[in-house]
Parts: C-alpha cells; structure tokens; sequence
C-alpha cells in the first residue's frame, strides 16, 4: 500500500519550475489507496493474486480472477459518475525492458497500439470512441513509464453494445497492433515531434539527475521517450520482436470499476482475452542494478537560465517485500520522521532564512531504488549557506528524538488525511479506483479500502514512539549511497570541488529548529460582532438552491445536498476581482496568490494556522477572477463552520507580515531566466498580456517591478480590496440548510457593512490585439529546433450572445480535432496542437478563439497554412453529421458526469446573487451546447473566423527565421 499525506508547507507556483530537475521524473507515484465498500473480511480464505505474501485486509470490494493464460485481472462495481465504466489495461514492459538499441520502443508501442489494430483501421479507435462519446485525450489515454505500459478507457454511459465493442478494441491493440512499415514510419514523425516538443531545460534537467542518481544502473539512461537515433532507426520488424517479448497475457493486468455488473465485466474479459496466446517464452525481467558506490558522488550540471538548487540523495537498493501489515507501519513511520524534518524547513524558510525552499521524501523510484530525497532552493548565490543550513536541521534530527508533541501534530495530520478517504470512499471515482489498482501492481504492493488504510495506521500508533522515529531518521540519512547534485545557470571554474568540500565540511545540529509546543485554537483568532440577520431567502437555479442575503448587504448562495458525502465546498467571492484594477497602472496582484495568505490572520501567522488547521479539513486558496477575489476551500460538515471563522477573519483583520513578501520576490527572482528559455514559457509570460492587447493587468511583471515591492506597496493596494466591495458566500454541500446560514450570519454576517468603490468603465473594457498581416516575433534563449505558432480570432463576451459562446465550443473541438488529425497524425508537423474557446461573461468584450502549438521553426508556414485552410474549410462547407455527433457525444458527456458533482453547479453560479443573468446561462447551458447544427456552426465560423481579424505570433530561437 501506498498513502501520500497533504503537504505541511505551502508551496509557491512560482517555485513550480525549480523542483523539476529533481529525480521525481523518473518514479512511478500514483497512490494505490484505492475505496472500497463493505466491512473488512476477517474469514479465512484463499488470497487472490494481488494479496500473495501479504497480510494486510483484503478489499473485499474487489473481484478477482487470472485466466488460463496469465492474465490478471481485478473488477469491482463503483457508480461514480453513473453509468461510466474506467478500464485500465497494463502491460508489464516499459523502457527499463528495453535493449540498448531498443530505446524508446514501449513508447512507440503505446503510440501504434492506440492508432489501432489490424481488426481497426489507422486512426478509426479514436473516430469509433469519441462517437461513444469518449474525449480522447483525458477518457482514452495511454502512459509508458519506466516499468510499464498503461491503457486508459474511462467509458461514459457505458452500455452492452459499446462494451463489448470497446473491448474488443483493447484486445485487438494488445494481441494485433498494427506494426507495419506505413504506420510505423507515420507514428515515428509524431514521437520525435513529442521528444522535440519535452527537449527543454527541464527535460534536460530530468536527464542529468537520472544519470548521476542512478548512475550504473539501466534508469539512468532509458527514459521512455528514448533517443532520437533509436527511433530514427526502428522498423516494424524490430518493433514487432520488442512487442513478441512483453505484450504477452502473463505480463498483463486488467483492472474494471465502473457501473456494471462484475459478473458481466468478467465474462467481457473472457471473451476478449482468453484466447490471446503468443508463442515461446517471454523475456524475463532484466536486473534492474542497485546504486553503484564506485560511481561519482558530486555533479554540477550547468543549464543556463536554470535556478540554482541542489539534491541529495541518500540511495539504498530497491528489493521485492511482503507488503505486511508491519511493513506498512513502518513506512508511515518513516514518512511521519520526514514531516517533521519537513516542518521544520518550511519554518525556517518562512523566516527568512538562507534556503527559499527545502523539503525531503522518501521514494521508491521505478523498481530501482528505494532513496531518501532532500531539495534546496537557495535565497540567492550563496548555497554553501543553505546547504550547511539545511544540514544541520538535518543533523539535529538524528542527534536527538522529536518532542511527542512534534510526533503528535504530524500523525493528526496523517491521520486526518487518511480518514478524509474513509469519509468520501462512496464519491470516490470509479477511474480513481482502477487507476490505484494497477499502480499498486506496477510498484508490487497491495490496494486496501480507505477504512483498512486507517486501522493499519492508528494501530501503529503506539510504536511511534520518540526513539522510534529517531531510528528511522538516522537510517534515512545514513544507509545506502549518497550522491548530490547541483544545477545552476552560470559556468563557474571549480565549482565541482566546492560542492565537494561543502559537502565534507563537518556540520554542527542546529539549535534553534525545532518547533516550539505552543497550542493554538479557534479562541485566538479576532473577535467578530454579534451575527447579521437574514433579510430575505428565496429559491434560486436548481430545485433546493436558496439565495439569502443578511442585513449587512452579504449574500450568500446555498445548496444543501448530499451528492458528495462529508464534503462542503466554500467560495467566498468579495470585491471586484480583475476588475478593481486599471489596465494601464501596473500594481502587485502578481504575488497575492502566496502572500496574501502566508501573511497572516490579526496576531496569528502562518506557523500558527498550520497548527490551527492542523488534523482538520481547513485551508486557504485565494486567486483573483474577472470580477472577484475568491477564497476557496473544500472542508467538511464538522469543519465548515470554523472554516467559514476562518475565512471572516482574514477580511475583517487581516495580518500584514512581511516575511512572504520577501519570500514570493525571491521566489519570482529566481524563477525569472528560466522564463526566456523556451517557447511555451516564453508564451507563458507573453501570451495572455499581448491576447489582451497589452492591458497591464495581464502582464508578467518585470524585474524590476519584482524588486521594488515593499511590504508597504503591498499592503496599500490590498488592505482596502479586503475591506471594501460585495460578498458573496458559496457553501455547496452536506449541510444542514437552517445552520449553514446560522453559520454564515455568525461569520460574514457579523462583518460591519462593506464600502462599494464603483469600478471605472476603463476597468470593464477587455481588448483584442489589431489585425497584423505577418505574426508578431517573439523569441527565446533554447533549442533551435524548437519554436511556437499561435493564431487567434476576436469574438465577443458577456449574456447577449451567450448561445454563440456555448456553440463556439463545440467549434472549437472540430477544429483542434481537424488540426490533430492533420499537423499530429498525419504529417508530424505538431504533437499538441490545441484550440481553444475564451469567452468572458463578465465582461462585453474580449473573448477569442485561440489555435497554439509548438512546432519546428521550419514548418511554422505549414502550420499557418493548415490553421487558415481549415478556418476556411469550416466557415465554407458545413460539416458532416457524423464530425458533429463527435464532437457532441464526448461534450455531452463530459456535461453529464460533471453535473453529478457540486464542483460543476458551484462553478455556474459564481456570480449569480448580483446578477441573475448567470442563474440563466446555467439552465440553458447544455441546450445552447448540444443542439447546435452544421448550418449554426457553419455560421459560427464565418462570423468569428475571418482573415482579415486574425493576430498571431511566433516564438522562435534567437537567431532564427520562420521557415
């Protein structure tokens, strides 16, 4: 078993880029904790297949099975969302399988395999899926990691009739792909476009840390993709032998949670697969090595524009073990050593410290290597700081145990997360479940319900103890090979043997790392007034929707309901979002997302919310939409209403600490070269800016913009968006209507009424860039065979049109399929190619249709060409009916399956107690959507798709011409 516990610290989104050179791409990290209903058997009985050499309980949810073949498989019944049934096929043959003249071959194997069979014509499973209403994509999908090779089918309104066709189709992609020359040489263009497109600095960063990490073993230099020479060099012959060796029913697993009888899903099986045979023995499994000590323990490795930050690893060999009972106590014991540890860094880099960043984990990397992970970001040059800093916490922790209450606040935290599962096992997906399933057989472990996952845990409880932990600490950062890396932008002589000599310097504990045992409770938040009144209550939308507005001017929108058992989802929309600030005055908005939040509630910072929150489902996420700030967060019954406390707070007394001030403007700092480095980053920054013709509120702040944030500036642009403009208060869920609003009128309702600022009608305005003849030139700093095409159409925004909006969707995914099949499938010109439909209803103005892809700077006129003679195409010949019932069959779908949850209706009626006119569009929605026409769409695009409205850019390398 597997279990992943939430994150103690916060993590920045601009730190996102930094963690990627860390070995993380090379593991295989899907958590096995799979729901199950029914209690845990204690009988005596005969262990299925996956429960071989394990005690722990049996999911008795779970049907289990092997065929005469070999072939595995595991079937349970699970309705969510109704109706759809999620197949998982995995075969056991990733790029570790590989020969060396091999690489890259299970990738191109996935590729071939999901093109289609000799019983399906090129192209036709993807033609025969969507028709089934299937978006290919996110319900069809296949990955090849380093151990395995995973086929995805998640089947909406499955029936006998598509069943039994859809797994036909798996069966005919396993047993019969079509490895020819023609598909071959056709499917080769598509995964160098793939490998081209993921050549970037990350990609490169991935590379280099599995070569020092696992250095002497086959991970270090079989990633999936494989090599451009190897792929070059494949034929259907040589493919052909890799499949006759791996795709074999022994080496395949199936793993069914859907809506549907297990009996029937059984007999599927049988039908499809127990006559799959291949002749001859297949391959064993190849040593995967163990961490070689003789190999190099340092590396620097320099990638310009890259943040500096280092790694170290402490690699021990991976072995196969009984998944027991005691060896899972043991591994959370491990986990809970590392969170403490991890606390204890998040704290010191909140201060100020000399690291930004620094986190540890243990994982358990492709079969390969069972290792300790530490990352460092530093604050700025000086790593031999950081790293001696973060060396001590780390010496402190093996020097003496944890205090109890240190164990206590990270297992509440555990243990909380792993009930939170108990509590939603009847919503949890069935695609979730048959997910884990295969996961857990990918890493060799076992799947448990989410009820057995906490009896293993709180059992364990009582061998927790100080000196326990503190064994495992010291075998975590002890045993096995050490190796670091460090990556860095800039060439430095010698840096190698600092690196070294750092790392041999002796370290002394630190004294001052441990968190002080100060408790924090509800009590120590701001006071609020006496709770508001309700002034009136009326139904609104859906049957059981109420909106409800108090004395104090706040609204609130409330749907009491049972469809997600113990969950209740809050959003709290205030003010005027996007719309409070000018176009053309730049103010910091860019580092509210993190500093808003870390900065405090009155006298309490953010150490002392952790501990606030801590062992309760309660958070903060705060982002910043067209016409409000939102506060967000997915609690519980027993939690929403201190949650809503929470969240009245921050409004009413704000804290102003300036210590994430300081830490968001490293972070961005740091962050900032890395931006210029490839296309699609540099279309990060650029993109949305020059989309909204320059309009600042859109822009990516400059340097120094960065630089010459104050804790003040920061305070005088948000202390009176937190004090001024309209709430509007979502509470979705399992609640009790009459509390709730109690809940709400103690709260929010409490607060003093709120000043209004009128937004100015320079702020309503949303622009589209002018018509520009020849694309804009942007460029970058990376690959030169790497570049970026964009092109894009102005439409419209607001109610008026609110039925062409709706249809444009269903424009759009005609046109990105159209471009699929022909700039991916057919020439490999793009591997993503994209289209997409922005339409803002809260503004009148300002949507567009927006084609983007990367591309090689010679076939950006052949991407043009093939977007224009498209646009063209769809705006003069009507399209089929069978291309629209494509596009509207996954649509409808997709529409039916989200509205099974409150995520999706919350979603629609943001806005609606200020203005009725989205309650509207919310009821009509799948209307407008689903019953356009060929005629209508038609139309569509010869309004909105014209030459001469069109704007486009292209990024391309410094020194580089378009081709």
């Amino acid at each position: 078993m597997r279990f992943s516990p939430r994150r103690s610290a916060a993590s920045l989104s601009v730190l996102a880029l930094l963690l990627s050179g860390s070995p993380l791409a090379a593991r295989t990290d899907t958590v096995p904790a799979s729901g199950g209903q029914g209690p845990i058997s204690g009988q005596a009985q005969v262990r299925p297949w996956l429960y071989e050499n394990s005690d722990v309980p049996i999911d008795p949810a779970w049907r289990f099975g092997t065929l005469s073949n070999g072939l595995r498989y595991a079937i349970r019944r699970n309705g969510v969302p109704p109706g759809q049934v999620s197949v998982r096929l995995r075969i056991d043959a990733g790029s570790l399988m590989e020969r060396p003249e091999e690489l890259g071959y299970a990738h191109f194997i996935e590729h071939l395999s999901m093109r289609g069979s000799r019983h399906v014509p090129d192209g036709e499973s993807k033609r025969i899926w969507q028709r089934l209403g299937v978006t290919f994509g996110s319900d069809s999908n296949a990955q090849t990691t380093p151990t395995g090779t995973t086929y995805a089918l998640d089947l909406p309104q499955a029936t006998p009739a598509s069943l039994t066709e859809s797994m036909k189709i798996l069966a005919g992609m396993m047993t019969d792909p079509n490895i020819v020359d023609s598909a071959v040489d056709a499917e080769r263009a598509v995964v160098l476009a793939e490998r081209r497109e993921s050549d970037g600095p990350q990609m490169r960063m991935s590379d280099a840390s599995r070569l020092h990490f696992f250095a002497g073993q086959p991970l270090a230099d079989h990633a999936p993709i494989g090599t451009v020479a190897t792929l070059t060099a494949a034929t259907a012959a040589k493919v052909e032998a890799f499949h006759q060796r791996w795709y074999r029913p022994e080496n395949a697993v199936i793993a069914i949670a859907g809506d549907i009888d297990p009996a029937q899903a059984e007999q599927l099986i049988k039908d499809n697969f127990a006559s799959w045979t291949v002749p001859g023995k297949g391959a064993p499994l190849p040593d995967f090595g163990a961490p070689d000590a003789k190999r190099p323990a340092t590396r620097v490795v320099v990638e310009p524009g890259v943040p500096l930050g280092l790694t170290l690893a402490w690699l021990r060999p991976w072995t196969p073990h009984a998944d027991t009972i005691v060896y899972n106590q043991d591994k959370l014991t491990d986990m809970l050593a590392l969170q403490i540890i991890s606390r204890r860094l998040e704290q010191a880099a909140r201060a100020g410290g000399s690291f930004l960043q620094a986190g540890v984990e243990q994982q358990d990397v492709s079969r390969s290597v069972d290792g300790t992970f530490m990352t460092i970001i530093p604050t700025g040059e000086n790593w031999e700081k950081a790293l001696a800093d973060v060396r001590a916490v780390v010496e402190d922790a093996k020097a003496a145990p944890p205090s109890q209450a240190e164990i206590e606040r990270e297992y509440a935290q555990m243990d909380t997360a792993l009930n939170i599962q108990v509590e939603n096992a009847d919503t949890e997906p069935g695609a979730k479940q048959a997910s884990d399933l295969v996961s857990a057989v990918d890493i060799r472990e076992t799947t448990v319900s989410p009820q057995a996952a906490v009896d293993i845990f709180r059992a364990g409880k009582s061998a927790m103890t100080p000196e326990k932990i503190l064994d495992s600490t010291r075998r975590l950062f002890s045993a096995g090979v050490f190796r670091a890396l460090m990556m860095t932008g800039k060439v430095q002589p010698g840096l190698d043997a600092k690196l070294a000599a750092a790392l041999a310097a002796p370290v002394k504990a630190a004294t001052n790392a441990r968190l002080a045992d100060k408790a924090v409770t509800m009590d120590d938040l701001p006071k609020l007034g006496p709770p508001g009144t309700v002034v009136s209550r009326t139904p609104v939308g859906l049957q059981g929707m109420e909106s409800i507005a108090f004395s104090n001017g706040v609204k609130l929108t409330l749907f009491a309901n049972d469809a997600e058992t113990e969950k209740v989802r809050i959003n709290v929309r205030f003010g005027h979002g996007q719309q409070a600030f000018s176009p053309t005055r730049p103010v910091a908005s860019w580092a509210a997302d993190y500093a808003l939040v870390a900065s405090g509630i009155g006298k309490l910072g953010q150490r002392e919310l952790d501990d606030l929150t801590n062992g309760r489902r309660m958070g903060m996420d705060f982002s910043t939409d067209d016409d409000a700030f939102e506060m967000q967060v997915v609690t519980r019954p027993a939690d929403y209403r201190d949650q809503l406390r929470l969240f009245a707070t921050k409004l009413a007394q704000p804290g102003w600490d300036p210590a994430p001030i300081a830490r968001v403007k490293t972070g961005a700092i740091v962050a900032y070269d890395a931006m210029s480095r490839a296309p699609d980053s540099v279309l990060g920054r650029d993109l949305n800016w020059l989309l909204h013709d320059k309009d600042v509120r859109f822009r990516t702040p400059s340097r120094a913009e960065i630089e010459a944030l104050t804790p003040q500036a920061f305070r005088a642009t948000w202390e009176p968006i937190l004090a001024s403009g309209p709430i509007e208060v979502q509470i979705f869920g399992q609640v009790k209507a009459d509390e709730a609003i109690q809940a709400v009128a103690a709260t929010f309702g409490a607060l003093p009424a709120r000043p209004d600022v009128p937004v100015p009608a320079i702020n309503r305005a949303m622009r589209f860039p002018a018509h520009v003849d020849t694309p804009v030139i942007l460029r970058h700093k990376g690959d030169k065979e790497q570049a970026a095409a964009v092109m894009a159409w102005p439409t419209a925004g607001g109610f008026e049109l609110q039925k062409e909006a709706r249809q444009l969707e269903i424009l759009t995914q005609i046109f990105n399929d159209r471009l699929f099949d022909k700039l991916r499938s057919t020439e490999g010109a793009a591997y993503s190619p994209s289209v997409q439909n922005s339409w803002p209803f809260s503004y009148e103005s300002g949507g567009y249709i927006l084609v983007t892809s990367q591309v090689r700077p010679d076939k950006i006129a052949y991407f043009y060409s093939v977007v224009k003679d498209t646009a063209a195409d769809l705006a003069k010949t009507p399209v089929s009916d069978d291309e629209l019932q494509r596009a509207v069959a996954p649509m409808r779908q997709l529409l039916m399956r989200a509205s099974t949850g409150n995520a999706f209706w919350m979603n629609q009626m943001e806005g609606a107690t200020h203005d009725a006119r989205y309650v509207e569009a919310m009821k009509n929605m799948s209307q407008d959507m689903l019953s356009v026409t060929p005629a209508q769409l038609q139309a569509l695009a010869a309004k909105y798709l014209v030459p001469g409205k069109s704007w486009s850019t292209v990024v391309l390398p410094e020194g580089v011409a378009a081709r």
